[in-house]
């Protein structure tokens, strides 16, 4: 399983790849706007320069077929490992699915956003998108079981040899990764306070205070 950090700040990222955890990044409007983010090239070149060749995604801003292709054009230009999002339906409900066909045949790596459900992924991986991105919260949300729609989608992909990889995103707590994980995944994209609270637990901050107390207690003179 691989992780992708969801997140727009290059300290951010810069400090989560010395850590050897992530393979990739995931942004939005939405997380560029909560980032202070105003020069959109800029900032995605630099995260595109600093994660070499792992991937980030970035978003179409349009609803437009047309411009939302001029879009992503634009987009993939600025650097090899650039993916773009584009949602498997727009804001009244038209699909998507002639404009990520179309990028995909141009070696335009598409990220379908915004997937709420099995039929959503299906038509979403038929089109040829590289990635389908489940909103794993917001499905929940809903009062359905995400954790069974990504291994629902897994199974089927298999079955039929499809080549798109599921993004598990829309993450509310460090469970949600779990569950997801188990569920067979093959990216969760994770804000960077979950990575923290991964690694963290109070019982293994207690034993290591231990360790270290009884280890400078055996060392002092007698």
């Amino acid at each position: 399983m691989k992780i992708f950090l969801d997140t727009a700040k290059i300290e951010e990222i810069n400090k989560w790849i010395k850590s050897g955890v992530i393979d990739g990044v995931t942004t939005n409007p939405s997380i560029m706007l909560k980032d202070g983010i105003s020069n959109i090239r800029a900032s995605i070149s630099t995260i595109a320069a600093a994660l070499g060749d792992k991937p980030v995604s970035i978003e179409v801003t349009t609803d437009d077929p047309v411009e939302v292709l001029s879009q992503a054009r634009n987009f993939a230009s600025w650097a090899e490992n650039i993916v773009v999002k584009i949602p498997v339906i727009d804001a009244r409900g038209n699909h998507c699915l002639d404009t990520i066909h179309r990028l995909e045949k141009d070696n335009i790596r598409v990220n379908v956003t915004a997937v709420m459900s099995f039929n959503q992924a299906l038509m979403a991986a038929k089109a040829g998108a590289t990635y389908v991105s489940i909103f794993f919260g917001r499905v929940c949300d809903e009062g359905h079981d995400a954790q069974i729609l990504v291994q629902e989608f897994k199974r089927w992909i298999l079955d039929w040899n499809y080549r798109c990889q599921i993004i598990v995103g829309s993450i509310r707590s460090v469970m949600d990764i779990q569950k997801a994980a188990t569920a067979g995944a093959h990216i969760i994209t994770i804000p960077p306070n979950f990575l923290t609270k991964m690694c963290d637990h109070m019982y293994t901050r207690e034993t290591v205070r231990m360790f270290l107390d009884d280890s400078q207690k055996s060392t002092k003179p007698r």
